[in-house]
């Protein structure tokens, strides 16, 4: 599975943006992931293939929108009501067996990885 992860950028505190993920191969799972200068990659959000169902993590629930085309065989993460914390380097994953839940997720679970995007938040 190759993934391609693209849409970051310069956003003000408050505002929108959207990475989209396009994937070649099979995946069941895709996941994005991010990594904030000087922190641990976090995963924040997952779909499943199989039945469209969601997960994020605490921090970005409510703000954050996880969707797919499987047309395009795109994934993508709508961000809405940036904050400074936000700002970090984004990356998609994909597994072709994983299916994910309420757990966190492990990077160590997700067999292909994408290039990151940097988003920064600032004003």
């Amino acid at each position: 599975v190759q993934l391609q992860a693209s849409g970051g950028g310069l956003a003000q505190p408050g505002s929108s943006l959207s990475l989209s993920c396009a994937v070649s191969g099979y995946y069941h799972a895709i996941a994005w992931f991010r990594q904030a200068p000087g922190k641990e990659r976090e995963g924040i959000s997952c779909i499943n293939r199989s039945d469209g169902s969601t997960y994020y993590k605490d921090s970005v629930k409510g703000r954050f929108t996880i969707s797919r085309d499987n047309a395009k065989n795109t994934v993508y993460l709508q961000m809405n009501t940036l904050k400074s914390e936000d700002t970090a380097v984004y990356y998609c994953a994909a597994d072709p067996d994983l299916y994910c839940a309420g757990d966190d997720l492990n990077a160590g679970d997700f067999h292909s990885w994408g290039q990151g995007t940097l988003v920064t938040v600032s004003s």
